[in-house]
């Protein structure tokens, strides 16, 4: 066994590279905080409704909570998906990541792979595809316009630049 380190290979270096993760405009510490309004103007509400003899309504403001704690665990479980875009000379290389953390990697070849874009003239880009030797896979699916248009632009550039040199 020979150990020893290998030459890198010049055409194997990304010329670029992108990890693509969904926006969310609440963070955990404002979720943590607006649950903790949530639950005190629910527990009010459950005082006010227990002195006038309304008790049967408590357990409503209850599932109130649980539910938008539910909705809210949902939507930060769905924010754990990612994708990872390369481009090198040789190869583009799309990993994406589910939220339960499976990955799953589509390979093209630099020369024969196709970006292709789909837009609204009211929107914007819809949606984007890289495709080649028979296959495709959607991109950036949950990025929203501005993001879009902004790797659109970067990662066509890329191509372009790996097939000229």
């Amino acid at each position: 066994m020979i150990k020893g380190n290998a030459a890198p290979n010049i055409d194997d270096e990304p010329i670029f590279a992108a990890e693509l993760t969904p926006y969310r405009s609440l963070g955990y510490r404002g979720f943590k905080i607006l649950l903790m309004i949530a639950g005190i103007m629910s527990l009010m509400h459950i005082v006010v409704f227990l002195v006038i003899g309304a008790w049967p309504i408590v357990f409503f403001f209850g599932l109130d909570l649980i539910l938008l704690f539910g909705a809210f665990w949902l939507n930060y479980h769905a924010a754990r998906a990612r994708e990872e875009i390369s481009v090198s000379r040789t190869d583009v290389s799309v990993r994406k990541f589910a939220p339960s953390g499976r990955m799953i990697e589509h390979r093209f070849n630099t020369f024969w792979a196709r970006f292709s874009i789909k837009r609204h003239q009211e929107i914007g880009i819809v949606s984007m595809k890289i495709s080649g030797g028979g296959r495709q896979t959607d991109i950036g699916s949950f990025l929203n316009r501005d993001d879009r248009e902004t790797f659109a632009a970067a990662f066509a550039r890329a191509l372009a630049t790996a097939r000229s040199r």
